[in-house]
């Protein structure tokens, strides 16, 4: 059975990624992409699915992990009754083919190791056929091949390779997996020792390009790296989590495939990436988007594939069994198909915050495509939708969409105003205005003395602590401190925030309830406290969502606080996000309208707020 979700660290290439688990074995991985079939899934079934392993034989006392300072080099120390062995996991930035490199290290006594490779093409369904090939083991199924390297001698077991061998202080022994198109020849071998020096300074490289200069660097800096790892190179395309079907309950329903490129997601991120000084990332990102959604703006999709595709058809693997027994599992997204009003203003604001600090595309002014999404969303915005949590129930007249589309004539009203830009702009202006009345009259119930979920409705919903993070209130407003308030009383679960109600899940997306508290939610309380001047309980919330994190720093979807388990998808891009966002906000030391980072400062204008 696979570990709890917090024992598994990640490594990638910045084209894909594994999970690796405490105990030394890698349970996920999908070649060549994010969103290529796994070749190992023990992680949503069992060692038959596919696994790598490397440990000690024996008796193993404690294990310690970390990463090598400002770098995705995962090592793992296993301290075994025979001594201490170091393990590097890695995987070198992608060049002709997609490396994973293993180094087993001796650093006392002499302890005997075993390694145990299984794999499975196509998610754990497909034994390979297996070879040897000049000096390589070579295992072959349909359209991939995977080759292993490694000084040590292997052998068949089942349907299985061994290898077992000693180390003892100063040895090194390395094991070199890769993938290729099985029609195409293997690449060249790779020098173990010679790839870890250059992805150690490659991403040092990296992270010294930061301009982060608030507190929590090192808290910071991990998150920053998690985001890097989970864009897609070639592309500028930001994944969601490299994992499906982490369940958001264990033993719940509530699985699904966050291999694909959420434009709400990766807009948050493109924040973080700009706050901290990555121009680059945040221009490929725009360019990325703009591949990916040129088209007619009706046809906007929430969710796209690293290379922009747009059909992410959902079907279930039955044949396994699901992370601890929660099934099904799914590949693909049937929530592409959704039409969800918010996700025009997160793309809107993020090319208008693009504007501001980068270089324009030469080859594309999106301009003209914001203004074509402007057109459209006039004429829809009044529209029911599914939502920012994907319902799968009926669509509503969500009070956070209403809030996005409000951010949507906002930027472009200011965009006209600020960058000088061309627009209808007294028309954008008029139903900014038309859509901020309503909102507060329709989307604010007295008696409940907050903002609810959706229009006419006395549900409360966590989505609306975006309301002063995103300039249409200022936190001092009477309506954002009660709403604060009573999210803080009837939505808290042990001090961290569910989405919504739980008792009312079935009503409001049609699926059982069951999931745990929604982790960037919690930061955005911490984010409207800081806001607030509340600085001393936002950094104690803060803090303890800190201490959430596992022994590497990597945060997940969501987290229970009955089992005290993460839980969901992982390491998740949004968590992170908005745990840089809210160490930025934390660190600027001003009164309760000052905020930076993915949230702009707020000043009054009129009857509504915008931020700069």
């Amino acid at each position: 059975m696979a570990l709890a979700i917090e024992d598994y660290a990640l490594i990638g290439d910045t084209e894909t990624a594994a999970l690796v688990g405490a105990d030394g074995s890698i349970d996920w991985l999908c070649l060549p992409r994010f969103d290529s079939p796994a070749v190992f899934a023990g992680l949503l079934g069992d060692h038959g699915n596919g696994r790598w392993s490397v440990a000690p034989v024996g008796g193993l006392r404690r294990t310690t992990r970390r990463y090598l300072p400002d770098t995705l080099v995962l090592e793992s120390t296993f301290h075994a009754d025979d001594g201490v062995v170091r393990l590097l996991d890695f995987m070198p930035p992608r060049g002709r083919s997609a490396d994973l490199v293993r180094i087993v290290e001796g650093v006392e006594g002499r302890v005997p190791m075993r390694m145990d490779l299984a794999l499975r093409f196509d998610y754990g369904s497909t034994i390979p056929w297996l070879r040897r090939i000049d000096g390589a083991l070579s295992a072959v199924a349909g359209p991939d091949a995977v080759y292993l390297r490694t000084p040590v001698t292997t052998r068949g077991a089942g349907l299985t390779t061994i290898a077992d061998f000693v180390v003892g202080p100063g040895d090194r022994v390395p094991f070199v997996l890769g993938w290729h198109p099985s029609h195409r020849p293997a690449p060249d071998p790779v020098d173990a020792e010679r790839a870890l020096r250059s992805t150690t300074r490659w991403w040092r490289r990296w992270v010294r390009a930061s301009t982060y200069e608030g507190e929590w660097r090192d808290e910071v800096v991990r998150s920053l790296i998690t985001l890097k790892a989970l864009t897609y190179a070639p592309t500028g395309g930001i994944v969601a989590a490299p994992t499906t079907s982490l369940p958001e309950l264990v033993g719940g329903v509530r699985n699904w495939d966050y291999r694909y490129c959420w434009l709400r997601d990766a807009t948050f991120t493109l924040y973080s990436l700009l706050a901290a000084g990555y121009e680059t990332e945040a221009t490929a990102w725009r360019d990325w988007l703009l591949r990916a959604a040129a088209g007619v703006p009706s046809e906007l999709q929430i969710m796209y594939g690293v290379r922009g595709e747009r059909r992410l058809e959902e079907t279930v693997l039955p044949w396994l069994e699901g992370y601890q027994g929660s099934s099904p599992v799914r590949v693909g997204n049937a929530a592409h198909r959704q039409f969800q009003l918010d996700v025009y203003g997160e793309v809107i604001d993020s090319l208008h915050q693009t504007r501001r600090v980068a270089a324009p595309d030469p080859e594309w002014d999106a301009w003209p495509f914001q203004k074509a999404l402007l057109d459209f969303l006039e004429g829809t915005w009044q529209n029911p939708d599914e939502g920012i949590w994907e319902v799968r129930g009926e669509r509503q007249h969500f009070t956070h969409s209403k809030v996005m589309a409000w951010v949507a004539f906002d930027r472009a009203v200011r965009s006209v105003e600020e960058l000088r830009l061309d627009g209808p702009v007294e028309r954008w202006r008029a139903t900014r205005d038309e859509i901020h009345r309503q909102v507060c009259e329709e989307g604010y119930d007295a008696e409940v003395g907050s903002f609810t979920q959706a229009f006419g409705s006395r549900r409360l919903d966590a989505a609306v602590l975006m309301i002063p993070l995103v300039g249409f209130l200022p936190a001092d407003d009477p309506r954002v401190v009660s709403t604060v308030d009573v999210i803080s009383t009837r939505l808290v679960h042990d001090g961290f925030v569910l989405r919504y109600d739980p008792s009312t899940a079935t009503d409001v997306d049609g699926l059982p309830a069951g999931e745990g508290a929604f982790l960037p939610c919690s930061f955005w309380l911490v984010d409207n406290l800081a806001l607030m001047g509340r600085r001393r309980e936002a950094v104690d919330r803060f803090q303890r969502l800190l201490d959430l994190r596992n022994d590497v720093g990597l945060l997940s979807e969501e987290y229970d606080p009955v089992a005290r388990r993460l839980v969901g998808n992982f390491p998740q891009a949004f968590t992170h996000v908005s745990l840089i966002d809210s160490a930025a906000n934390l660190s600027v030391r001003r009164g309760p309208a000052a905020h930076r980072g993915r949230h702009r400062e707020v000043h009054g204008e009129g009857d509504h707020l915008s931020g700069h």
